[in-house]
């Protein structure tokens, strides 16, 4: 779990580089493909994360 907390702070963190420097450029971040895509990956690790919360839940029961 905590690789995983890792992953999803590194990959926020090159979300927030890619999104300031579209806003720098003037480009919308919803017409920017690079940044689209990093927000699908950092969608994905909080999927992930929430999956794997609600198993660990469920096997303390």
């Amino acid at each position: 779990m905590n690789e995983l907390l890792r992953k999803y702070e590194e990959e926020k963190q090159r979300l927030n580089e890619l999104g300031q420097n579209s806003l720098e450029k003037g480009v919308p971040l919803a017409q920017n493909e690079a940044v689209q895509a990093q927000s699908r990956k950092v969608d994905e690790l909080i999927v992930r994360f929430h999956r794997g919360r609600a198993g660990g839940e469920r096997r303390l029961r």
